[in-house]
């Protein structure tokens, strides 16, 4: 079996946990859309206010980009599948 670089590994593993941090972000906000959390409460709004921190900066330059779908927000959809391209492309041309 082959050994793989710790850098290599430490990009990939960064790359999964962003994307369960978009998949949690998603969760949350249709959580508070739908009344299920209160964001008076304290630990909801402090990991949504921390989410919200770490994936906006990449989430809302492909906000921009894509057309309206009429209050449909699939910019984290495209995020992942870029994420996941990218880590492909990382794992294929990492030098043996």
């Amino acid at each position: 079996m082959q050994e793989v670089n710790p850098f290599l590994w430490l990009i990939i593993t960064v790359i999964d946990l962003y994307v369960w941090a978009l998949i949690i972000s998603v969760i949350l906000s249709w959580l508070v859309s739908f009344n299920i959390v209160n964001t008076q409460n304290q630990f909801v709004n402090t990991v949504g206010n921390f989410l919200y921190r770490v994936t906006e900066p990449l989430l809302g330059p492909i906000r921009r980009m894509l057309p309206n779908f009429g209050g449909l927000d699939i910019s984290p959809v495209v995020l992942i599948l870029l994420l996941h391209f990218g880590k492909k492309l990382l794992i294929s041309y990492w030098p043996h």
